[in-house]
Parts: C-alpha cells; structure tokens; sequence
C-alpha cells in the first residue's frame, strides 16, 4: 500500500504518518514547512519520500497510490492572523489539489476538518449534524469557514465524481511535536510552566475544551479508514474541562506554582466544545480515548523540556 500525506511534517500529519509505516505503507509526505519541520520525520530511515511543495499546486506522485490524506493546514490562532491567505488556500485550493490526484490515482481520500466549523456552538455536545454558529468575518473565520468549505467540496466531488472519501471532524488533539509558539493552549502553558511564567488565561477561564492525545487520535484516524462511511465523523475526548481546571493540572504536571495571568478573552474564542461521539463508536467499534488527560500532558511537557 502507498500513501501521500499532505502536511506530513507537521503535528498530526507525521504522527499519522507514523501509523501508516507501522502498517506496512509506503507514504510520500509533502509539506511546504509553513509550520512543519523535517525534523518530525527524522526517525524514519525508509519508506518515506519527502516532497518540498505547498499542496495548492498540482501535486504529481509517480507510481500508485492508495490512500491521499489531506492534513495541510496552518491550524492554530496565531497562524489565523499570520498566514490567514495561506490557511483559506489550504482549505480550498489544496483541498482540491488532494482531490485531483486521488481522482487520477483511483485513491481513496482522507479529508483532516476540525471541531471549528461548529465555531461557538450554542449546543451541547455538538452533534455531526448540527450546523454551527460561525463568524463568517472574524479573525478565525479564515479557518472555520475553510476547513467547512474543504467538506463541501470533499462531499460535492463524492457525489458527482465518485470520490471514495472519508472526513473527520477533530477535536483539541495535543501531544508531542507540536510547536512551542503555536499559540494553542496546551503548548502554550507548557511551555510557560516550565519558562517559570505565569499562565495566560484569555477571559475568566470558565470556557471549557475537550482534549484527546494524538495517538488516541491517530487510532481513531485508522480505524476510520476501514469504514465505508464518507459523512463527517466527530472525534475526541467527551471529558470537558474548564480553562482554569485545566491550568491547575498543567501547573502539577510541570511542578510550577506562577499565579494565572487573566487577559481579554479572544475575538469568537468558543465557550464550549464537546463532541457527541454516538457516531463515532458505532462506526469505529467502540472507539474511544485511552490515555488520561494527565498522562498526555506528562508525555507532552517532556518533549517540550528538551525545547524550552
């Protein structure tokens, strides 16, 4: 089996590429490096081809190709308003690049959406079928509405090209290799825990998020391959915790005891997010998070010592 993972040396996209190795693929990672690093992919010695390209333009892969995931994406609240053109074209101009070349493979396609097309959600747990309350305009409007528009055409070329595709829907996915100055809340109180520095709560810390680690994801990510359900699936941790309880196990983890530093909240920051994961189990074999909150952040802090 052949892959090509676009984004692969970012976060999640070398995470999945990981799998994929262990699985017996060969995988061909492009990656324009806007916010992935080579570096994520160093441990493998074969089976993986490297590809310097952004995924907007044509992508050409020689040979078969089994499977195009599609995980190019600049995803966190600083990238919104540092590269907010380059993340609009990821949802849109390299969408379609992915599609094309698994249409011309015969390939199946793996659409990487998030948690964010359901912007501030004005229900709880959010359910695959409900459809959001988005800004169309605000600063993180250029994420949102890409990764929803990256679905309409991911269904659009389902139904009138035959595409065999499959979309998942992540939630607040954390671990190792994510960057230090990614601007998300894990990242960013690690990285200020072990700096000695106090936490930067934006609001008063009652929003809450739902974490799940990376390689709980990346199983759900796998598992989903094997389905034949092509509608966006939901995946991630249902246990919900506020900002501030979320804070005081960061500060245990990293043995800090800096006082919170309270800042105004940001500009459409959703006060609630809680996948509804019915759909996911009963399409995933009972799919669901296996390692704690807690041992995630362990797992996390000590890579991130070795970058502080």
């Amino acid at each position: 089996m052949r892959a090509v993972v676009t984004g692969g040396a970012g976060f999640l996209g070398s995470h999945l590429i990981d799998r994929l190795v262990r699985e017996g693929f060969g995988v061909v990672a492009v990656d324009n490096l806007v916010t992935g690093a080579w570096e994520n992919l160093g441990h493998h010695e074969s089976g993986v081809t490297r590809v310097e390209q952004d995924a907007c333009e044509s992508l050409q892969v020689e040979g078969e190709v089994d499977w195009v995931f599609h995980f190019a994406s600049p995803a966190s609240p600083v990238d919104f308003v540092r590269v907010p053109l380059e993340v609009l074209r990821a949802g849109s101009f390299a969408t379609q690049s992915a599609i094309e070349l698994a249409l011309a493979k015969g390939a199946r396609f793996f659409l990487a959406s998030t948690s964010e097309v359901y912007g501030d959600p004005q229900v709880s747990p959010q359910r695959e079928s409900y459809r959001g309350n988005v800004s169309p305009t605000g600063i993180r409007s250029v994420y949102d509405e890409a990764k929803r528009f990256a679905e309409a055409m991911t269904m659009a070329y389902h139904r009138h090209r035959g595409l065999d595709s499959r979309i998942v829907r992540l939630f607040n996915t954390y671990g190792p290799r994510m960057r230090l100055d990614d601007g998300r809340v894990v990242p960013n109180f690690i990285g200020q825990a072990l700096r000695g520095e106090s936490l930067s709560i934006y609001g008063d810390g009652t929003q809450t998020r739902s974490f799940a680690y990376v390689d709980d994801i990346i199983e759900g990510v796998w598992r989903l391959t094997q389905s034949r359900y092509h509608e966006p699936v939901n995946m991630g941790s249902d246990e919900e915790h506020t900002i501030l309880e979320f804070a005081a196990i960061v500060h245990e983890v990293c043995e800090s005891n800096m006082p919170l530093r309270f800042l105004p909240a940001a500009e459409d920051d959703p006060r609630q997010r809680r996948p509804d994961l019915i759909l996911n189990r009963s399409l995933l074999n009972g799919w669901s998070t296996r390692v704690s909150l807690r041992d995630g952040l362990e797992r996390t802090a000590t890579y991130f010592r070795s970058r502080v």
